[in-house]
């Protein structure tokens, strides 16, 4: 070989320039193509139809996920990203205007509730001053101002130790008006009845019904209780004894005082039924101290304090009853207090109320712990997502949640996922601490429309849409803030149903509307005579192809909506199931009211008993149930 020849040999490889130059003109490759894929992302993912679209956890486009049926093939959409945003995504047109006079109201709380919520994103400033729109110390009415209005209204609710004062006077009895009680005595003389109810509501926190003339028992009588939607609690009844020693306290104080009885002068009637008082533990002699609290055409002057464990009444200075505290209420929830009855009121003041709603401050600053935080969710399969509704000033109860069976293994591995769904609140300040609570621990959703009670099955709609556009869950459950859930059971449980399309809970089968009363439903509500089967609401699991059924439905403006969110459930499912077989799985242990062990969820838990049932289950490795409040 000739060592001048020149000749280049094309197998040779290239220089330090030629790898620049060729890396160089890659990355110019690259660039071009993704200026021209991102405007094509955004066009195919990220446009809008008709109607307000709140973009939330969605930023990567959507892969479908085919679950086969025999005879259906049902597009579900898999999760569209990890990055898991505060606002619910659920559509609502214009056209549900055009609708139901509930298809009205939600269309108003929806366009109320984007509005508010654009002035939280927007970080309007807000101011808390003391006047009309804050949170005053006190609040006062006359007796005229009261009657005109019917309800003193307490803004921020009650906070510890506040205290309702009211003065008035009880009119003399009457004759029974009302046919269903009016009994007719011996001779035809009709049975005379003078009583007044003081309430806290809504709902019914407090019942107070004094009946000075006494009901079924004859004797004068202080009557308490709660309802809590829709349902009466047990009644606390006082009648002249005072609560035996052994009977639990509240703050130190008995349940119920002594009055002068009747049959303290020892009657012939009091001696034949004297071993019926020592069997129920009425061994002495009822001491004659003062006499029944109220008389009628008297004075009176009454307080009703809020204490630790319960509500006390005070009567012209002297202690009368104390009532504990009942699951599933809280102090600001007693945002109004009504009288009506027999009475005349003549001024009524409240104190000691919170400057600041009690939910947020200071309870909320002390909560904020990284522990409590949502982890991310990992890239794998949601076997099951549980949505839990829960009102903007339930704070206590979130995190009663949080720290109770939200620590569960399966939800820590996202295997199982756990929401709060939350909607916006009248008051501007409460919405701000809901988004930060939300932007904190990642586990809240809001709802963006204006809460009310006959709009919590929109709340159920989001609920179903998220499990399935967002988590790409295989079974989807709704549950209340006050439920407490054994997340490894429900799994269990739903995993034994072979069939395809899933409908589990306690159901009710036959219930019939009540078309009388204060929760009437009427027929342009609700024309048939008998509900569909349906499950109670504190708890309640479908399939992922129910709830794709309920999300297209709505999207297509065909969904009808009650404002009971339960009996929608099982009218919508009914529906699936006119097209597709459904299992319809009862189970009693889906428990309706409070708790019984080798429960699945309990409801009405406080949230003591919350932390309570989570140790329980941790230590003991059993179901069992707290009995505190």
């Amino acid at each position: 070989m000739k060592r001048g020849s020149s000749k280049v040999d094309p197998f040779v490889l290239p220089n330090r320039l030629t790898l620049l130059q060729i890396f160089m003109v890659v990355m110019l490759l690259y660039l071009l193509f993704i200026s021209f894929e991102i405007p094509l992302a955004f066009r195919a993912g990220l446009g809008t139809e008709n109607g307000a679209v709140f973009l939330t956890d969605a930023l990567p486009m959507p892969m479908p996920l085919l679950l086969e049926e025999s005879h259906n093939r049902v597009e579900i959409r898999a999760p569209r990203g990890l990055k898991l945003e505060k606002v619910s995504t659920l559509r609502f047109n214009e056209s549900f205007s055009e609708g139901s006079e509930l298809h009205k109201v939600a269309r108003h709380a929806w366009v109320a509730g984007e509005k508010l919520w654009g002035e939280v994103e927007s970080f309007v400033k807000i101011k808390v001053e003391n006047g009309s729109d804050s949170c005053p110390n006190s609040v006062s009415v006359s007796g005229a101002g009261f009657r005109d209005k019917g309800v003193m209204v307490l803004p921020c609710g009650l906070t510890l130790w506040s205290h309702v004062t009211v003065v008035g006077t009880p009119r003399w009895a009457h004759a029974e008006r009302d046919p269903k009680i009016a009994v007719v005595r011996d001779g035809g003389e009709a049975v005379m009845v003078s009583q007044f109810m003081m309430e806290r509501s809504p709902p019914r926190i407090l019942h107070f019904n004094p009946r000075l003339r006494g009901d079924w028992s004859g004797k004068p009588v202080i009557e308490q209780n709660t309802c809590y939607r829709m349902q009466w609690g047990s009644a606390l009844r006082c009648e002249g004894w005072k609560s035996r020693a052994d009977e639990e306290t509240v703050d130190g104080h008995v349940k119920c005082e002594k009055w002068i009885r009747d049959d303290n002068n020892r009657s012939e009637e009091w001696k034949a039924t004297w071993w019926l008082n020592r069997l129920i533990g009425r061994k002495k002699k009822v001491t004659v101290d003062w006499p029944y609290p109220f008389a009628e055409g008297k004075l009176f002057v009454l307080t009703i304090s809020a204490g630790l464990e319960g509500y006390h009444v005070s009567v012209d200075g002297r202690h009368v009853t104390s009532f504990p505290y009942r699951t599933g209420f809280a102090l600001e929830d007693a945002t109004g207090l009504s009288i009506n009855g027999d009475v005349d009121v003549h001024s009524i003041f409240a104190a000691s109320l919170p400057t600041s709603h009690p939910s947020f401050a200071p309870q909320m600053h002390l909560e904020l712990l990284p522990q409590w935080k949502a982890l991310p969710l990992r890239n794998m399969n949601v076997e099951l997502f549980i949505g839990i509704l829960s009102a903007g000033n339930h704070f206590a109860e979130r995190m009663a949640v949080r720290k109770s069976w939200m620590q569960h293994k399966l939800i820590q591995s996202s295997h199982v996922v756990a929401r709060f769904f939350v909607a916006l609140h009248a008051r501007k300040d409460i919405n701000v601490d809901i988004k930060k609570e939300a932007e904190y621990f990642g586990d809240m959703i809001i709802v963006p429309y204006m809460d009310h009670y006959d709009l919590v099955v929109l709340k159920t709609i989001a609920i179903c849409e998220y499990g399935i556009h967002t988590v790409a869950s295989k079974y989807i459950m709704k549950c209340d803030d006050d439920t407490f859930v054994r997340v490894d059971s429900i799994i269990n449980e739903a995993r034994q149903i072979q069939s395809r399309s899933l409908y589990m809970g306690n159901m009710n089968y036959h219930h019939r509307p009540l078309r009388h009363g204060k929760w009437a439903v009427t027929y342009e509500e609700w024309v048939e005579e008998e509900y569909p089967i349906y499950a109670n609401g504190p708890g309640y699991i479908v399939s992922a192809d129910i709830a794709q059924f309920i999300v297209s439905e709505f999207e297509k403006r065909k969904l009808k909506l009650f404002k009971m969110e339960d009996v929608s459930m099982g009218m919508w499912v009914e529906q699936f199931n006119s097209t597709r077989p459904v299992e319809y799985v009862h189970n009693l242990k889906f428990c309706q009211f409070g708790c019984f062990e080798e429960y699945y969820t309990a409801h009405y838990q406080s949230p003591r008993q919350m932390t309570c049932m989570w140790e329980k289950l941790q230590h003991q490795g059993k179901p069992l149930c707290c009995n505190m409040r």
